[in-house]
């Protein structure tokens, strides 16, 4: 299987260009605070998947996921923030937290799969 291949990673650099969608037309100081916070989170979740998965061993591949589950509720946390300062609307936020919790199940049945089918 390819990385590529993995609805996870296709689902987390979905998000990654989402956030950066929206924080390309902030001002620069919204940029320079919490935009770059919340890219650098939302990218580091497909990151650290793609780390991970070109990892010989699986107990490092499961570190790099749980590095991509940090990630992941990082970025929920920016996002919170930006919602709360009126940044993103309702309709966005929304559904950003519901990617995030959708993304949160699939990373978790992810890394509890990594070495499973190994004999």
């Amino acid at each position: 299987m390819k990385l590529e291949e993995l609805k996870v990673y296709q689902l987390t650099m979905e998000m990654g260009e989402e956030t950066w969608d929206i924080v390309i037309k902030w001002d620069y100081f919204l940029k320079d605070t919490i935009g770059k916070q919340l890219v650098r989170a939302a990218d580091s979740t497909a990151a650290n998947l793609s780390e991970g998965f070109g990892r010989y061993h699986f107990k490092e591949a499961k570190n790099f996921g749980y590095y991509s589950r940090g990630s992941l509720y990082e970025t929920k946390t920016w996002l919170t923030k930006a919602h709360s300062r009126n940044l993103i609307s309702d309709i966005q936020f929304k559904e950003f937290i519901n990617n995030i919790d959708s993304i949160g199940i699939k990373l978790n049945n992810y890394i509890n799969s990594i070495g499973k089918n190994y004999k």
